[in-house]
């Protein structure tokens, strides 16, 4: 079941120059239960592109063309209430860099809660204890639900990141660089725990990030963006063993071997 379907997506940013072109035709299919890895290096239209998704961009930037669709139902021109009742029902994100997503000042349980009463009117009670049960999901003591975000490391800062993005059970989860700025371990554990929730619920999963080490784990299919174009796309496997673009096999022959071998002379 295709639960995301992008055609020619193309996204423009408005300067005083004139506008640049983030992200140029821009095509991709998610399945049901699928991660799919977008790789790239910084300012390849990676984050532009999962902000479309969710017509999340900001003021000066534009969607000029292109097919977005979410389990079968187009929101590319869609109205913002029409949008409001998708994001985070049908498709979340876990933004990059948690200590800047989440209110400094709010609780973070409070945080996660108004998204249950907003998007599944429930009752101040029941969101409370839907947030408690969220955060032993992500493996956090319930009882920090009353804390700010100042009180949590940058790991667990992540995990109610992750709580909230899977609060109103989406199909869709786009993790923008979920593990950015953590040490190893905690990378590791962060990747751990959303690969057994993408699991656990069926989810199909956009993980965006750097490090092909992590798509090469957790994710089924690749695709790979450079200069606001997917110049390659396919079964992680095969992109790793055989890369076809010379932009990929740059990629994959900047990334250390620990055999000492490379894929590029």
């Amino acid at each position: 079941m295709t639960l995301l379907a992008v055609d020619n997506l193309t996204t423009y940013y408005k300067l005083k120059e004139g506008y640049v072109q983030a992200c140029e035709n821009v095509s991709l299919r998610l399945e049901k239960g699928e991660a799919l890895g977008l790789v790239g290096e910084s300012a390849s239209g990676k984050t532009t592109a999962a902000l479309s998704l969710l017509k999340l961009l900001p003021d000066n930037a534009q969607i000029m063309a292109g097919s977005i669709r979410v389990n079968g139902r187009e929101i590319a021109g869609a109205a913002e209430e029409e949008l409001r009742r998708i994001r985070w029902k049908e498709i979340a994100i876990i933004f990059q860099g948690a200590m800047n997503a989440l209110n400094p000042v709010r609780r973070v349980g409070d945080q996660i809660a108004e998204a249950l009463r907003i998007h599944e009117k429930v009752s101040e009670k029941e969101a409370s204890r839907r947030t408690a049960e969220l955060f032993e999901q992500v493996e956090i003591d319930p009882h920090r639900i009353k804390e700010y975000p100042h009180e949590f490391s940058g790991g667990m800062r992540q995990r109610v990141m992750i709580a909230m993005a899977i609060a109103c059970n989406p199909g869709i989860i786009i993790g923008d660089e979920p593990t950015t700025a953590l040490d190893v371990m905690v990378q590791a554990q962060v990747l751990q725990l959303l690969e057994h929730l993408r699991r656990e619920r069926d989810m199909g999963m956009i993980l965006i990030t750097h490090d092909l080490s992590v798509v090469g784990e957790t994710c089924d299919r690749v695709a790979v963006m450079y200069a606001g174009r997917i110049v390659e796309s396919g079964p992680t496997e095969t992109v790793f063993s055989a890369p076809a673009h010379p932009y990929t096999r740059a990629l994959i022959a900047a990334f250390p071997n620990i055999e000492g071998e490379r894929y590029l002379a």
